[in-house]
């Protein structure tokens, strides 16, 4: 008799459409989350490129920090928690990513107030909390709701890019902070089920009747499918709208 997964009921085994095979070099890529990172740095370059005037060292300096704390320091601490992405660098380097991580993005974010001025200093603060608050779970898990998720992948970007440009906010971030709230919130609502069958489903079963008398099986890759693909395709969407608005702004 064959097992789920041998039978097609199962999810191949990675727990991110985007995983490697574990091991080396390729745990890195996982840990990453590439697809995902891309997207919430792209808010920053959309933030940045709202402002008047942009500058380029400016910009840099902003993706960099969300770098450090978004796509290294908050992915290890995830990690830390239960191994979701089940890779095998070792807890230790993971705990050493996380606070050079958070170092990194606190010096360039001094850095950050020295060239702008004060407005800057409650985006540096809030960004580590944000980050070990959402991630750590603490408060008992109050910041890990799509609310949380939205408001500090999706908004704060937005908002902390322009105050790098300009020193001040405006009409425009705010507008473009609620629509990357709203996505980010609708990324949340498609990646959650599709974790939720990747990482934690034993068994898919099941079927769908239609009304011609036609019956559809109900597998864990077709319930992937559309959930993913939209994630992919967002996804890349975001990063080539902020790629677009920063060669705009800047070419």
């Amino acid at each position: 008799m064959p097992t789920a997964e041998e039978a097609g009921d199962h999810p191949a085994g990675r727990p991110a459409y985007y995983a490697a095979r574990p091991g080396g070099w390729r745990d890195w890529w996982t840990l990453l989350h590439p697809p995902y990172t891309a997207w919430h740095l792209s808010y920053s370059v959309i933030g940045a490129a709202l402002a008047p005037r942009a500058a380029t060292s400016r910009l840099i300096a902003t993706v960099l920090a969300f770098f450090l704390a978004v796509g290294l320091a908050a992915h290890a601490l995830d990690e830390l928690r239960g191994r979701p992405l089940r890779t095998r660098i070792p807890s230790p380097v993971l705990v050493a990513v996380v606070a050079v991580g958070l170092a990194g993005a606190l010096a360039l974010g001094v850095v950050g107030v020295y060239r702008v001025g004060w407005p800057l200093i409650p985006f540096m603060v809030a960004g580590p909390v944000l980050v070990i608050a959402y991630n750590a779970e603490l408060f008992g898990g109050a910041m890990h709701t799509d609310f949380g998720f939205a408001a500090a992948w999706g908004a704060f970007p937005v908002l902390t890019a322009y105050v790098a440009q300009t020193g001040s906010l405006a009409v425009a971030p705010v507008l473009a902070a609620a629509g990357a709230f709203a996505l980010s919130a609708a990324q949340r609502r498609l990646s959650m089920p599709a974790r939720n069958i990747r990482r934690r489903a034993v068994r898919v079963e099941g079927s769908i009747t239609f009304g011609d008398g036609r019956t559809v099986p109900i597998t864990a890759d077709g319930l992937l499918r559309p959930l993913e693909l939209a994630l992919r395709a967002t996804s890349w969407a975001i990063v080539l709208l902020a790629a677009a608005l920063a060669v705009a702004r800047l070419g």
